[in-house]
């Protein structure tokens, strides 16, 4: 079985892109703290790739930046490859298959960044109440 949780924060703004075929994919990284610290009382960290395909890589690319933390379940993928160089090398990803979003709006400081579509500029501020004049009759 090939299974992966992680929970951590992007080190990054996700990147969205289509393939030829017109499919969203959305590329990321998340830093993730071990549970464990060093000898030197340092938490170690480690740092994944991630790929999210479809309507979850929109979803991504449009509610999360560079800081939110993120809890990513999905599986490992090893892939084989020659850099510029001719040298092989070998890069492992996560393909996420459920994303869950653990930065709250608040935590976002109510941030009108993160509702805007990712390629379009942040949304206008609400325009705030205005009060009325009462004069204290119940309409019923």
């Amino acid at each position: 079985m090939n299974k992966v949780f992680l929970i951590g924060n992007l080190t990054r703004d996700p990147e969205l892109s289509e393939t030829s075929g017109g499919v969203s994919v959305c590329h990321f990284a998340i830093a993730v703290n071990r549970t464990y610290t060093s000898q030197d009382g340092e938490r170690q960290t480690d740092f994944f790739n991630v790929t999210a395909w479809r309507g979850l890589a929109d979803n991504i690319a449009r509610y999360v930046r560079k800081g939110s933390k993120v809890a990513v379940t999905g599986s490992v993928q090893i892939r084989n490859y020659e850099d510029n160089q001719g040298v092989r090398r070998t890069a492992v990803d996560v393909i996420a298959q459920d994303v869950e979003f653990l930065t709250t709006k608040s935590d976002r400081n109510n941030d009108d960044y993160y509702d805007a579509p990712a390629d379009k500029a942040p949304a206008k501020k609400k325009p705030a109440l205005e009060s009325f004049d009462d004069d204290g009759d119940i309409p019923f």
